[in-house]
């Protein structure tokens, strides 16, 4: 009986192993028969077509670069003062009697013009005594050379040799010379002042202030007005380096004859109408201004109230004029727009294989609309005037208005539909 209950028993353990291999083998296998299925529709699945990629050529818009002699210019700006402007001073003291009726304000007169006059009798009473004291010492002077002339000839008479100098009347002699020397410098000195009471104009030109009138009283130094000369007007310019250059100008430069320096014309507005006056460069300084950090050019203009006025409207003091300086001339430079300058001496040139170069070149100068270039380009070559995004040497480009080749793809877009670049 034993014996049957244990074999009966053992297939009951043999089920549940069974069941036990089941429950743990199902999921493996499902993983395993869902791998096997992918990979089964994977390799059945078509394989999609290889398309070669095509690079498309960047939109550009060029211009012709054209060889053109250029004479540079500088355009700066100034102010127009006298070369010469001092501040009358009575040098005597005394009362002002009489004024020129062209001493005021905007007042013009001529080299040697009385412009006022001091109270001159004391003076020349002065010069009275003066002349007076010179005839007396002419007098003496006539007596003692008389005196020492008859003591050499009666010395001489006597035969003992030579005299001495007290004997020849030599010391009296040099006295009464010093004397009418004395007397003479007096008289001229007198003369001086009786002179200086009367207050000259030193040059031609303009009133600039007025400080005295009739009847007041001038001590020496006493300043009487302000005056400047109308010979010479010129004009502080203020250059950079780069400018000096681009003139040829040098630091501490002189007009000579042989050397004349750079022409310039003046423009401002003078009572609304513009005006026009010509000069030329007549120096700059011996040193940089340590503020600015910039060089100043003297232009000069002749005659400014007369000859050199523009119809009668003088280059007036004080006048703030735009000022154009002729420069160099460059006989082979050429130009291209200023759109195709990128940065400070950079161009991109289209080439003959619709690919893009970057070159590096010489500007002489730029403006608003253009650039001058003087080494680094060529006459005939195409520059980019257009915008350029990420431009690269080598780049695909397509230039606007041109037949696309059967290479280029890209439609050519015009120039306002080019992104922005460098």
């Amino acid at each position: 009986m034993i014996m049957s209950f244990e074999m009966m028993k053992k297939p009951d353990d043999v089920g549940l192993a069974i069941r036990r291999v089941v429950v743990f083998a199902l999921p493996a296998i499902a993983l395993l028969g869902t791998a096997i299925l992918f990979i089964a529709m994977g390799a059945l699945k078509p394989k999609p077509e290889e398309k070669e990629e095509v690079v498309k050529a960047t939109p550009v818009v060029v211009a012709e670069a054209e060889a053109e002699p250029v004479r540079l210019s500088i355009r700066t700006q100034g102010e127009a003062t006298p070369r010469t402007s001092i501040k009358l001073a009575a040098e005597i003291s005394g009362k002002v009697v009489y004024v020129s009726p062209d001493f005021i304000e905007g007042g013009a007169f001529e080299k040697g013009d009385v412009l006022v006059r001091i109270e001159p009798a004391e003076y020349k009473f002065r010069v009275v005594q003066a002349r007076s004291n010179v005839a007396q010492a002419r007098s003496r002077f006539a007596s003692e050379e008389a005196e020492a002339n008859i003591a050499r000839r009666e010395w001489e008479v006597l035969g003992e040799g030579e005299g001495t100098s007290l004997a020849l009347r030599e010391p009296q002699l040099a006295e009464a010379a010093a004397e009418l020397a004395s007397a003479e410098a007096a008289l001229d000195e007198a003369e001086l002042q009786l002179a200086r009471a009367s207050i000259r104009a030193p040059f031609k030109g303009r009133i600039r202030t007025k400080e005295v009138d009739i009847g007041e009283y001038v001590t020496p130094g006493m300043n009487m007005g302000e005056i400047f000369s109308t010979d010479i007007m010129e004009i502080a310019l203020p250059l950079t380096d780069s400018e000096l250059g681009q003139l040829g100008l040098q630091v501490g430069f002189r007009q000579t004859a042989d050397s004349p320096g750079q022409a310039v014309t003046l423009t401002a507005l003078v009572a609304g109408e513009p005006r026009i006056w010509r000069g030329r460069i007549a120096r700059t300084d011996s040193g940089y201004d340590r503020e600015t950090r910039v060089l100043f050019a003297y232009a000069e203009v002749a005659d400014p109230y007369g000859a050199g006025a523009d119809n009668g409207a003088p280059l007036a003091a004080g006048l703030f004029v735009s000022v154009e300086i002729e420069g160099r001339e460059y006989a082979n430079s050429v130009v291209v727009p200023r759109t195709a300058l990128r940065g400070d001496n950079e161009v991109y040139i289209a080439r003959g294989d619709n690919t893009l170069e970057i070159r590096t070149v010489t500007v002489a100068q730029t403006d608003r609309n253009r650039a001058v270039l003087i080494g680094g380009l060529k006459e005939g070559e195409k520059v980019v005037t257009s915008p350029v995004r990420g431009a690269a040497e080598g780049m695909i480009i397509a230039i606007a208005g041109a037949p696309s080749d059967g290479g280029n793809s890209a439609e050519v877009a015009d120039a306002s539909n080019v992104g922005g670049g460098r």
